[in-house]
């Protein structure tokens, strides 16, 4: 069965896209945990499908907004969870602990930015899923669909490149701020980074489906400027900056207006 459409849903922070056929659903990322209720609601009552005709959530990294609804939706409708192949945790460890929670703080920040009220993400920081994958590989169940390894904001971040259509799904490999391309504020491994870049720029893909945006067209040369202002040294959330991320969910809890 051919793919009939990608489908996006706004999240609560980020866009979270659904690769629909005619008899199953493939979920590219799983969105924050508050965005279960609103994608199975798309599932039932949009494209008028039972819940269980979602097949495969694929995860591309483990931050709140990509990997934090993904045990809940394995839940509710028995898909199977797939990520990338990894030696241990991405928050694993004491620091990966602490890392878990700043990134939960950062998720309310943004949040703040855009005016949403405070709502329950919390997730169990250690992913248990049911496949892993590496580059090249197929997404399971899903085979016009190949994997792509994207690392530099994460250690292990995936993209998924869809050949037939010439779409990719970039994650937070790419955002846009104040109408320019830019690279996320965490790059973990900078190399890595360009490298990933110059992998989805020799793709040529017509459509780029960002996570915190829409879908795009990138020139060569829009590659070659993100490629170029990518940092040469790690970018990571320092301990000031954490401070500064409670600070700012303690404001928000303040002010906020629903907490389910």
């Amino acid at each position: 069965m051919s793919l009939v459409d990608i489908v996006a849903i706004e999240g609560y922070i980020q866009t979270t896209y659904m690769a629909v056929y005619p008899d199953k659903l493939l979920l590219l990322d799983s969105g924050c945990r508050c965005d279960v209720d609103k994608i199975l609601a798309y599932i039932t009552d949009t494209l008028k499908r039972p819940v269980e005709q979602l097949k495969t959530v694929m995860v591309t990294h483990m931050h709140p907004d990509h990997a934090g609804g993904a045990k809940l939706l394995q839940q509710k409708t028995g898909c199977q969870i797939v990520t990338a192949m990894s030696d241990k945790p991405w928050y694993h460890g004491v620091l990966g602990r602490i890392s878990h929670l700043n990134d939960l703080g950062l998720t309310y920040y943004v949040a703040s930015r855009q005016n949403k009220s405070m709502t329950n993400v919390w997730y169990h920081p250690i992913l248990k899923a049911d496949i892993t994958v590496k580059d090249g590989d197929r997404v399971p169940s899903f085979d016009d669909w190949i994997v792509l390894e994207t690392p530099g904001h994460t250690d292990r971040d995936l993209s998924l490149w869809h050949p037939q259509s010439k779409q990719a799904y970039t994650a937070d490999l790419i955002l846009i701020i104040k109408n320019r391309f830019v690279s996320p504020y965490l790059i973990t491994l900078p190399d890595a980074y360009r490298t990933s870049l110059d992998k989805v720029k020799a793709l040529q893909p017509d459509t780029l489906l960002l996570a915190h945006d829409k879908r795009v067209k990138l020139s060569d040369k829009d590659f070659e400027k993100l490629i170029e202002r990518a940092p040469n040294e790690p970018r990571k959330t320092t301990l000031q900056n954490g401070f500064k991320l409670m600070l700012a969910q303690v404001k928000f809890a303040r002010k906020r207006v629903d907490t389910p």
